[in-house]
């Protein structure tokens, strides 16, 4: 395995920037797919389905590509983090989450982790907090705020909204746990796809022990919602999506990736635009300025030569 150090500094590159905007379509766009699951099936038995065919799919695109399988015991505790932070309980998290907020509330207190990923580098990793990556993250939350504000001044959609969003933000902090393991994972050199298998390998393996352990009955709800909702999250979400983000985190490090989650609410609110009926302000627009000033500032960093972080 070749370490690999990224680049966290510095103007992105064209692939960057490519791999940013699908990152940003694909998980932008799974807020209401996850809405959808719900009801029938319990949320860990969806999960377990979901990281189930995607780590079947990983194994098989993994030996037919002759990528590698057996690692030592060391690797596989790192395995098994990145699976219970990264594709377990952030999921877990967020769908019984689901029960109690709006798919666009889920995704603005999501994008939080866009702040706790550098403050997580810097106290776990050393990685020196820059001005630029804070500003222009309370610059898009605060732009987030002022898109939905409104809506949550009134209450509008809103049960339980405490339970909510402590389930949220505790899915956040997994979230943000997991991308720095794929940051390390990326220093140790792993292949993405060996990478990936096993993180959702042993994702299945904790979602298999809380659906044993709170009985829920392993059924599927054969609808066209629940299956077609299950079809894009396995498809766009899991199995594109954590691949290419792996590929982000690997080249330009996981502070400036995370902040790629400060836009996904603004995908899930042209969703909304278009299939819920939802109603631009004034307010709203100047929110979203204000998150693209805060991606400017984050984006265009100055170069600086900056120490890449031990690796672990």
């Amino acid at each position: 395995m070749q370490p690999h150090h990224p680049r966290t500094d510095g103007p992105l590159g064209p692939r960057d920037l490519v791999l940013y905007a699908i990152c940003i379509l694909i998980f932008g766009t799974g807020w209401f797919p996850l809405k959808l699951q719900l009801g029938v099936v319990a949320p860990e038995v969806s999960g377990l389905w979901r990281f189930l065919i995607a780590a079947l799919a990983m194994l098989a695109f993994t030996l037919a590509t002759g990528g590698r399988i057996a690692f030592g015991w060391r690797d596989h505790v790192l395995f098994a983090a990145l699976g219970t932070t990264l594709f377990s309980a952030n999921f877990l998290s967020f769908y019984y989450a689901g029960y109690h907020l709006p798919s666009g509330l889920m995704s603005v207190i999501f994008s939080l982790s866009a702040i706790l990923i550098p403050v997580f580098s810097a106290l776990f990793l050393g990685v020196r907090l820059r001005r630029q990556v804070l500003g222009g993250a309370a610059a898009g939350i605060i732009g987030l705020a002022l898109v939905f504000g409104p809506s949550l001044a009134d209450g509008r959609g809103i049960h339980g909204a405490g339970e909510g969003l402590a389930l949220g933000l505790a899915g956040t902090v997994f979230f943000a746990l997991g991308s720095l393991l794929t940051g390390v994972a990326g220093r140790r050199g792993y292949s993405i796809a060996s990478l990936t298998m096993w993180g959702f390998t042993y994702g299945c393996v904790v979602l298999l022990a809380v659906a044993l352990i709170r009985g829920a009955a392993f059924t599927v709800e054969w609808t066209p919602r629940y299956l077609g909702s299950f079809a894009m999250l396995v498809v766009v979400q899991t199995l594109a999506g954590f691949p290419v983000y792996n590929m982000l985190v690997r080249r330009i490090g996981a502070n400036r990736a995370g902040y790629g989650t400060v836009l996904f609410p603004l995908v899930a609110l042209a969703l909304s635009t278009l299939f819920e009926d939802y109603h631009w302000t004034l307010t709203a627009a100047a929110g979203v300025a204000l998150v693209l000033v805060g991606v400017l500032m984050v984006l265009r960093q100055p170069k600086a030569q900056v120490p890449a972080p031990p690796p672990l």
